[in-house]
């Protein structure tokens, strides 16, 4: 008999119902991101401020927390924004503790995919640091003996419990749920907990779960609250160019996969231009020479409009697929049977169904005719066969109609004509482990129409990372669902013998983690006709001024060298997989910033990876920022916006979020902290044309002689 979930409205009976079935050492388990039910957390947390008798140990990743500035400057600039965004979110108060340093004694937070660069500096939390990749998180998270496993749901909207949807998060919970109940019949005392937010978007298949998985429900309207959104980052022309050249190796009728951030943005943008504005696209191509410069682009990418479409296979379940799906192109869809999936694969079976569907199938030897019980089962299962349909005594039967379900009978066939569907049902255009992103995604997934919300389907990341795994283990029908696959992910740093650094830095800390790009890379050398795409910039702004990305070796290395594949940077294609090592190391100096290939080439030549005679091509040397801009420029005005899927600032706000940045490039070295100081103080004081700015930043009327020395700062950085 299934167990009913104790549904309470008051927050600290929820917790005394946890602590009741765990006892007073209760390690918690929460999801990745979006998913922390936070009122709960919250609240377990202030008991735990509070009783020094009761361990609480939190096991997760990505603790989001709305922005805050170093500076004084920033700070002025980010709060009022942050206000705006954030301002009726509740914050994870173990998350700003962490922060701070200022967590309990008895309490620990251990995660295994840290919010970008935000624990660089926090010693207790690198060491805390669980170094796991994503299909292993689950195991690891059993292996810490969590007890309690919470997490934010949404409710269907009709007052009943007989079903939630785990939405932003059935990523890991759908493994993790089933061991957890494993454990407690092992009379180890567990307890999952949720909280009702009728703000989540509702979204089924395999997101929806019983109510009864979860032993208590936390259910208060009044504390619903607005899901924490990630504002769209500015798309630099760099970032681009990247997905430009992206966009090239995108086949039709093929299978996406991309992460969040400006490149994940820039790859979509790169795609939906080259569908939706071909001719412009194209202009792009030209100038830069593709198909001369980097012909591996003829026979894995594509240069037309999409008329097959893509499917999306993607553990993170960008904004950026909405977009795809509104551009037409994430159109492909996939069926959960490997048979059926072959045969569309093969062009045997299209999505329109006839007789001819029946024919084909039965030529496969998929059904039999006469046709069974189990053949009719399968068809009705896609739509092929209408579900009013039965079988009864070897007959098909709806209404007063009954006729022989043989395929060979031409009287039969007629009749059974009008007893097929339309068009194939219940495919999947995306899979998707989770989601976090703006707050207009998250509308867009409320107002999906219920044909559109039914081709989405949240699941376990287990299944969209991995092709072995023991719960799905349909590696045939993965194989199938995910023909020309590309896998596209973001990296901080890429040797030269195609080593990539995306997680951590070389003295150990850990920079965000690996998350699920090794299965990726992984997944890209076991699929037919699958290639994993890492992008990078070509350079970053470092204390010691401009630096390039691409080194000649690094002491860490997030995708070993025997995975390498394809690189990207704003300066081309480098194709690795298969290539001894000199073409790699020319390849990669080949897409690296003109400023810094001779002494990549002088190190690779030293260290005999590259024969002694090699000069650089003067086509090489073209690789600067204004040839990038250039590039961009032959599309048209406004082909690759700053921003081309929206904005949460305003348009002073991006001046002086520009100023801000040119201000921590100029300050970011001692000296040149006092130059910038020196030209502020100066400079000319500031006019009428930026008094917006300063009262945006509360600075048009200084009283302090801090307040004055901002000011001039802020005035200079704008005047830049």
């Amino acid at each position: 008999m299934a167990r009913t979930p104790q549904v309470s409205s008051r927050i600290e009976e929820c917790v005394d119902a946890l602590i009741e079935r765990v006892g007073r050492d209760i390690t918690l388990g929460l999801p990745l991101g979006l998913g922390k039910p936070v009122h709960l957390v919250n609240a377990l947390y202030r008991r735990a401020q509070g009783d020094t008798g009761l361990r609480l140990h939190i096991v997760t990743a990505i603790s989001p927390l709305a922005p805050g500035g170093k500076s004084s400057l920033e700070k002025r600039f980010i709060e009022p924004f942050a206000e705006r965004l954030y301002g009726r979110i509740p914050e994870l108060a173990y998350a700003r503790d962490v922060e701070a340093g200022r967590l309990p004694s008895n309490v620990r937070v251990s995660e295994f995919f840290f919010q970008a660069g935000s624990c660089l500096n926090n010693p207790v939390q690198q060491q805390n640091y669980v170094c796991t990749n994503y299909t292993h998180a689950v195991r690891d998270l059993l292996a810490l003996d969590i007890n309690v496993v919470a997490q934010m749901v949404a409710s269907p909207g009709d007052g009943e419990y007989d079903r939630v949807s785990l939405s932003c998060n059935p990523d890991l919970s759908l493994d993790l749920i089933p061991l957890m109940r494993e454990r407690e019949s092992a009379e180890h005392p567990v307890a999952v907990v949720g909280e009702v937010n009728r703000t989540l978007p509702y979204l089924g298949n395999d997101a929806e779960v019983p109510a009864h998985v979860f032993d208590v429900l936390y259910d208060n309207a009044a504390d619903d609250y607005p899901l924490f959104p990630v504002p769209q980052q500015p798309v630099k022309p760099a970032d681009h160019m990247i997905g430009f050249y992206a966009s090239t190796l995108i086949e039709d009728g093929g299978t996406l996969q991309v992460g969040i951030g400006s490149l994940g943005a820039a790859v979509v943008h790169a795609t939906c231009l080259r569908h939706r504005e071909n001719a412009a696209w194209h202009r792009v191509f030209e100038h830069l020479k593709v198909a001369d410069c980097f012909p591996m682009v003829a026979r894995w990418g594509g240069t037309e409009p999409f008329e097959t479409g893509l499917y999306g296979c993607s553990e993170m379940m960008v904004d950026g697929f909405l977009q795809l799906m509104k551009a037409g192109i994430l159109t492909r869809q996939v069926y959960a049977d490997a048979d059926l999936q072959e045969r569309i694969n093969a062009g045997e079976i299209g999505p329109d169904i006839s007789l001819q569907t029946l024919d084909r199938l039965r030529a496969a030897e998929l059904i039999d005719s006469p046709l069974r019980a189990r053949d009719v089962q399968w068809l009705q299962r896609f739509g092929i066969i209408r579900d009013s349909v039965d079988l009864k005594g070897g007959r098909l039967v709806v209404g007063d109609l009954s006729l022989e379900p043989d395929l060979d009978d031409e009287t039969a066939r007629k009749q059974l004509a009008t007893l097929l569907g339309d068009r194939l049902d219940g495919g999947t255009v995306l899979h998707g482990g989770f989601y976090i992103g703006p707050a207009d995604f998250y509308q867009q997934l409320r107002e999906l129409s219920p044909e559109q919300a039914a081709s989405i389907c949240m699941t376990s990341v287990n299944f969209i990372n991995h092709l072995y795994d023991h719960r799905f283990g349909n590696q045939r029908l993965k194989a199938a669902q995910r023909r020309e696959s590309r896998f596209i992910n973001s990296a901080m740093m890429c040797t030269l013998d195609g080593e990539v650094v995306s997680d951590g830095l070389e003295d150990g800390r850990v920079v965000s983690g690996v998350g699920g790009q090794y299965n990726f890379v992984a997944m890209a050398h076991e699929l037919p006709r699958a290639r994993s795409i890492l992008t990078l910039r070509s350079t970053r702004n470092g204390s010691g001024g401009l630096q390039s990305n691409i080194v000649f070796s690094y002491g860490h290395c997030t995708i070993p060298r025997h995975l390498r594949d394809i690189v990207i940077t704003e300066y081309g294609i480098a194709d690795l997989r298969g290539k001894c090592d000199e073409d790699v190391y020319l390849a990669l100096i080949r897409i690296a910033d003109a400023r810094f290939q001779p002494q990549l080439l002088k190190q690779a030549q030293k260290a005999g990876k590259v024969h002694a005679s090699f000069k650089l091509p003067a086509s090489w040397r073209h690789n600067t920022p204004e040839a990038v801009r250039a590039a961009l420029e032959a599309a048209g005005p406004d082909a690759f916006p700053t921003f081309p899927f929206g904005c949460d600032f305003t348009e002073d706000e991006l001046t002086l979020m520009g100023a801000l940045q040119r201000l921590r490039s100029a300050t970011a070295s001692r000296r040149g902290t006092l130059k910038t100081l020196w030209q502020a103080l100066r400079g000319d004081p500031a006019g009428d044309d930026l008094a917006p700015l300063l009262k945006r930043m509360d600075l048009d009327v200084p009283a302090t002689w801090k307040e004055r020395l901002d000011q001039r700062l802020l005035v200079h950085a704008l005047r830049q």
